[in-house]
This record gives C-alpha cells, sequence and structure tokens, in this order.
C-alpha cells in the first residue's frame, strides 16, 4: 500500500473516533436534556449516568446499523479511505457549526451526508446503493413521528393510570422513574451512533487495498463485519464525548421546544428508547436528535397545541432538512482540496 494511502486509512479512523466523540458531546442533549431540564439529576451527574450506558450498549445490541453505514449506503468497491476521511470532516465541520449555534441536528445524518458527498464526487451517482438511501432517507420522516406517536400514547396511558393521583405523588413516582427511561434513552443513543463509527472504520479498513486490513474486518464468507475492538472504541469514544457535555443544546431540547415535568421526560425518554431499540435491530440508522426531539413534541402536545413552541420546532426542522445536503458539500469540497494537494483519490 501507498504511504499515502496508508496515511489516509490512520486518519480516517482517528478522525472517526474524533467524530464519535463530537457526536457525543453534540448529541449528549438527547441523553440528558429532559432530566437535566425536569432536575432529577444534576447535570454532573446527568453526562456520567449518560455516558455509562452510551458504553454499556456495546454488550447490548447487535451490528446491524453499523454493517449499513460501512457497506449498505456506498458502494465500497468504488470508494478509498480518501473519501472516508473527507467525508468525516464534512460531518464535524457540520457538527461543530450547530453545536455552536445551539441547533440539535443530525450527527448521523451529517455523517452519511458528508460520505456520500466525497464518495460522487470520487466516482459519481451511481455509488450510491439505492435501497439503502431509500430507507435511511424515509426514516429522517418516520422517526421523529413515531416518537411523536409513541411520546403521546405514553402520555394518554400515564395520565388515565395516575388520573386519581395528586400532582405531588405523580412528580415522585417520575422523578425515580426518570432514572430508568433515561438509562434506557441512553442505551438507545449509544448503540445507534456508535454503531455509525463501527461502519465508518470498517469501511477504512475494508477500501485500504492492502490484504491484510480488509482481513480484519471480512468474515469467512467474505463480508462485512464488525470485530469487537472497534465495538468498544466507538462506545469508549462516544461516552467520553457524551460526558463532555453540550449544554447549549440541552438548553433548546429540554426547555425551549416545551416545558417538561418528570412525568413528561419520562414518556418522552421511552418514547425515544423503544424507537431507537426498534430500528437499531432492523439496521436502519436513524437520527437520535430527530427521534427525541419527536418524542417531546407528542408529550407537549398532550398537555395543549401552544405548549409546543412551534417557531422553534421550525427553525429545528430546517436544520434537519439542511444537515445531509449542507455536509455533503463541505465534503466534497474537502475531498476536492485532498485530492489536489495529496494525488490521492
Amino acid at each position: 500500500m501507498p504511504d499515502a494511502a496508508l496515511i489516509a486509512v490512520i486518519l480516517a479512523i482517528v478522525i472517526a473516533l474524533f467524530f464519535d466523540y463530537v457526536n457525543g458531546f453534540h448529541d449528549a442533549a438527547n441523553s440528558i436534556a429532559t432530566v437535566v431540564t425536569t432536575r432529577v439529576l444534576t447535570p454532573g451527574q446527568a453526562v456520567v449516568w449518560a455516558a455509562v450506558f452510551n458504553f454499556l450498549a456495546a454488550f447490548v445490541f447487535g451490528t446491524a446499523v453499523a454493517k449499513t453505514i460501512g457497506s449498505g449506503l456506498i458502494d465500497t468497491r468504488q470508494v478509498d479511505a480518501t473519501v472516508i476521511l473527507a467525508g468525516l470532516l464534512g460531518a464535524i465541520a457540520w457538527d461543530l457549526y450547530t453545536w455552536y449555534v445551539g441547533l440539535p441536528t443530525s450527527s448521523s445524518h451529517a455523517l452519511i451526508g458528508g460520505y456520500a458527498g466525497a464518495a460522487i464526487v470520487k466516482a459519481g451517482f451511481d455509488v450510491l446503493i439505492v435501497e439503502g438511501w431509500t430507507r435511511t432517507l424515509l426514516f429522517i420522516v418516520l422517526a421523529p413521528l413515531i416518537g411523536l406517536a409513541l411520546g403521546a400514547a405514553f402520555m394518554l396511558i400515564i395520565y388515565w393510570v395516575f388520573r386519581h393521583r395528586t400532582p405531588a405523588q405523580v412528580d415522585h413516582v417520575f422523578r425515580r422513574g426518570q432514572l430508568l427511561s433515561a438509562a434506557a434513552y441512553s442505551l438507545g443513543h449509544g448503540t445507534n451512533d456508535a454503531q455509525k463509527t463501527m461502519g465508518i472504520i470498517a469501511g477504512a479498513l475494508f477500501t485500504s487495498g492492502s490484504p491484510g486490513l480488509r482481513e480484519l474486518v471480512v468474515d469467512p464468507q467474505g463480508h462485512l463485519f464488525i470485530p469487537l475492538w472497534i465495538v468498544l472504541m466507538a462506545h469508549a469514544a462516544i461516552a467520553l464525548g457524551t460526558m463532555s457535555g453540550g449544554w447549549r443544546i440541552v438548553h433548546t431540547m429540554g426547555a425551549k421546544i416545551t416545558r417538561l415535568k418528570p412525568v413528561g421526560g419520562f414518556a418522552a425518554e421511552l418514547a425515544g428508547a423503544l424507537t431507537l431499540f426498534g430500528l437499531a435491530q432492523q439496521g436502519i440508522p436513524v437520527s437520535t436528535t430527530h427521534t427525541i426531539t419527536g418524542a417531546i413534541v407528542g408529550v407537549g402536545l398532550m398537555r395543549r397545541l401552544t405548549a409546543v413552541r412551534w417557531s422553534v420546532a421550525g427553525r429545528i426542522v430546517w436544520a434537519w432538512l439542511l444537515t445531509i445536503p449542507a455536509s455533503g458539500i463541505v465534503a466534497a469540497v474537502v475531498y476536492g482540496v485532498i485530492r489536489a494537494f495529496s494525488g490521492l483519490g
């Protein structure tokens, strides 16, 4: 393998882990916003709680999402580690910008947008695997709607079950219950988002051009496979990122969309967790941000329509729509620069 190509593989793996770390602190708000806003845990306690369950997800779920990211969206025969490197840099740039302005956009969609943008510049639109993109784009819409529906349904069930209890009694029950729902959501966040980084690392090794590196991520049948050492690295990186927190987005998620009490936080987190668990088993890479935001809106709707600040929700939706094309454009530019100055690509 040429030295420049080997450097590209190493950089892609290092930056993938950095992206995972950025994902953790960018999306920490998804895991902890409700439990912090309802004052069940302090911010410090909440990030540790979330980080622990982000890491434990490594031992609970499989790697179906990682395989989709690694080989289900882009034809790996037509790309190389330089494409993956450029895609990661495009995703990180968009993540850092939206973190700075406090927008809860999707790190997942930034990643796939960046990957696609760089791949298209190298190999044209034929490099995209239509079936994989069809499912992914469909669930950009469906994931938050599923979260919304479940959040609203759980609130209705809770209202009925606890209809004879006083507000103080309900608050007491769900302040404790939110510890469990926050843990469940952090498991879902960890498995869904860490798996995306696993897929990128495996993809970098698979497309490296080195038989020795390729063998690390290929099973006896010749299919992409995710070894345990990649699983553990990805989960450790996202857990460390979560412990760093993302306080700007915590405020948007936990207070600006709708005001939450412990009962609402419990319903939103449980709705988000169940959505992520189900879709992860199907290998569908969805946005944890979209999912929990939909669940929070669903909880707010069960109070009254005016409980949701629609101007804030609309601003978030616009950011969602821009994420894939914006990160793709940045990655395409980065790929062009790398190719011009290194001779790779």
